[in-house]
């Protein structure tokens, strides 16, 4: 075939496969100069000692880039699976599963779904409308939010493949036994009247999309979720550096260590009241591991703030009636407690 009987939709189809193989380079490129860099910057041209503060600004340096660089990464990945996915879909693929089997999917959908706590509302209608058993639906509800894709790249960067690993599992379990438990429970009664009664027109045909749409949809996706989330993670490493250079370690291991058996549901307790997102936890957890925390305490901190948040509890308010509400929290809590323990036990 010559060059002129290529088509101008397969040549800029060509050069948007060009752009994301360089991009890729250019991303391994800079993720490997990224600790170097930072060591010349604060140690060679800003001639700070291996003090305090030299290593809290090495820590703050080091990790922005790190943390922004594997967080574009991911999205891009996650966004480019999430193009094969929509809510009718979804829907779809739970739509007449029983309980066991149900919960086992729905907790892994709710891994690569593009959903989180603001969508709580709209796909537990749609999902009681399209017939899903409750318990099903609570698992995806728990998974979604709780197996964060950040958190997982940003553990796998931090920590290595077991602890990834590990969280991917205990979010499983959590997801998979607590809708289990909810859906033996019979608390449909406890679902606002109003679901029942609504019926939802969708369609479940998916988009059918060219390779070239779903890259652009997925870098779409990296520039809007580093827009909302970049200034979370300066604030979260910022904070992350103060732990790493000047919390004493005997403190927090005091608080958060594993001789403190209180440690883990004190921590889960403390974690529902605050709102962030996995970005800007992982950071935090981090340097307080670094310091001496426990793992499965610190773990269970973060899986607390992301999956147990009060707006969430708030949206969900709109649809589930306070009894059910307060099962599905202290179900889920339970769980996220029994996994920091295990977690302490493991490691």
């Amino acid at each position: 075939m010559s060059v002129n009987s290529i088509s101008p939709s397969d040549r800029t189809a060509r050069k948007l496969y060009l752009s994301v193989a360089l991009a890729a380079l250019a991303w391994l490129v800079a993720y490997s100069a990224i600790l170097p860099l930072a060591n010349w910057l604060v140690y060679s041209l800003l001639h700070l000692s291996h003090d305090r503060l030299g290593e809290s600004v090495a820590f703050f340096l080091y990790d922005v880039p790190k943390i922004l660089l594997l967080l574009s990464g991911m999205i891009f990945v996650i966004s480019l699976i999430r193009t094969f996915f929509s809510p009718e879909r979804t829907r779809a693929l739970l739509g007449g599963k029983r309980e066991g089997v149900g919960n086992v999917l729905a907790a892994g959908l709710g891994i690569v779904t593009p959903f989180c706590s603001c969508s709580a509302v709209p796909l537990f209608i749609g999902f009681v409308e399209s017939g899903i058993p409750l318990g099903v639906t609570f698992s995806f509800l728990i998974a979604a939010p709780t197996i964060n894709e950040v958190a997982i790249v940003m553990l796998l960067g931090l920590f290595g493949w077991k602890i990834a690993g590990l969280y991917i599992a205990s979010g499983l379990v959590i997801a998979i036994l607590a809708g289990f438990i909810i859906g033996r429970l019979k608390l449909e009664r406890y679902v606002e009247d109003f679901v029942w009664k609504i019926h939802q027109q969708g369609t479940l045909e998916g988009e059918k999309l060219s390779w070239s749409v779903r890259i652009q949809r997925a870098w779409e996706s990296v520039k809007d979720i580093l827009k909302k989330v970049w200034l979370y993670v300066l604030v979260a490493i910022a904070i992350g550096a103060a732990i790493h250079g000047y919390v004493p370690e005997s403190a927090l291991v005091g608080i958060m260590g594993k001789q403190a058996w209180w440690s883990v549901p004190a921590a889960v307790l403390i974690g529902i009241p605050l709102y962030s997102n996995a970005a800007g936890m992982i950071p935090i957890v981090s340097a307080l591991i670094e310091k001496g925390a426990s793992l499965g305490t610190a773990l269970a901190f973060m899986m607390a703030v992301v999956g147990l948040s009060l707006p969430e509890a708030i949206i969900l308010r709109r649809v589930l009636k306070p009894q059910l509400l307060v099962i599905f929290f202290g179900t889920v809590a339970l769980a996220i407690i029994l996994t920091g323990y295990l977690f302490n036990w493991i490691m």
